[in-house]
């Protein structure tokens, strides 16, 4: 997919995708850019909805135990949990409308291709990442291409795509639609068979 699951990302991970669909094409697929309308606002309103639901259940716990949290967790929890109403039912009707537009793509194509990150893997400790040559936390940027997906209710699975210079694999969503979690597992297995995903174990000192 292009539009906002390529904005955003280097050229590595534009080359992972496209090393996945010459690889479904080799087995017999056809394969064509696509776009998913709107998918900027589905991440905003994944934000809102995600921080207003987070915030409400712990919000018991909160009053009563926040010392207990991690910093960084608890303010996002206490933030979700003030977002007002009338902001989740417009994320709501977000989240309706994007819905609405994959399944026309649905009508189309059997199998969307995203990249899962807009960097490669992340090592341990990180706290940020890069996006468009700049730094920006790893924690609030690490799900741009996964929160439109997860949003709107898409099975995905995301599988490594590891060239021979890169040191960290990079993750490609293969999304199938509702109720296909079958469809994505049998093309990643396949894929996997055919030596076109997975990575290299590292070592490290």
């Amino acid at each position: 997919m292009g539009g906002w699951f390529a904005r955003g990302a280097g050229d590595q991970e534009l080359a992972a995708v496209e090393r996945v669909a010459a690889a479904l094409a080799r087995g017999g697929a056809a394969t064509r850019p696509v776009l998913l309308a709107d998918a900027e606002a589905a991440r905003s309103a994944a934000f809102c909805l995600t921080g207003a639901e987070g915030g409400t259940l712990h919000l018991p716990w909160l009053r009563r135990h926040a010392p207990l949290y991690d910093p960084a967790v608890r303010d996002r929890l206490i933030a979700g949990a003030m977002i007002p109403a009338a902001a989740v039912v417009q994320a709501q009707r977000v989240r309706a409308h994007v819905r609405a537009q994959a399944a026309l793509l649905f009508e189309q194509a059997d199998l969307l291709l995203a990249p899962a990150t807009p960097c490669p893997a992340v090592p341990r400790g990180d706290a940020t990442i890069l996006i468009d040559g700049q730094p920006v936390p790893a924690r609030a940027n690490l799900g741009l291409y996964t929160q439109p997906i997860s949003l709107i209710g898409l099975p995905a699975v995301t599988v490594p795509v590891q060239g021979p210079r890169d040191r960290l694999p990079i993750g490609v969503q293969l999304v199938a639609a509702p109720w296909a979690e079958a469809l994505a597992l049998r093309v990643a297995r396949r894929l996997e068979h055919a030596g076109a995903v997975g990575c290299r174990r590292l070592g490290y000192d």
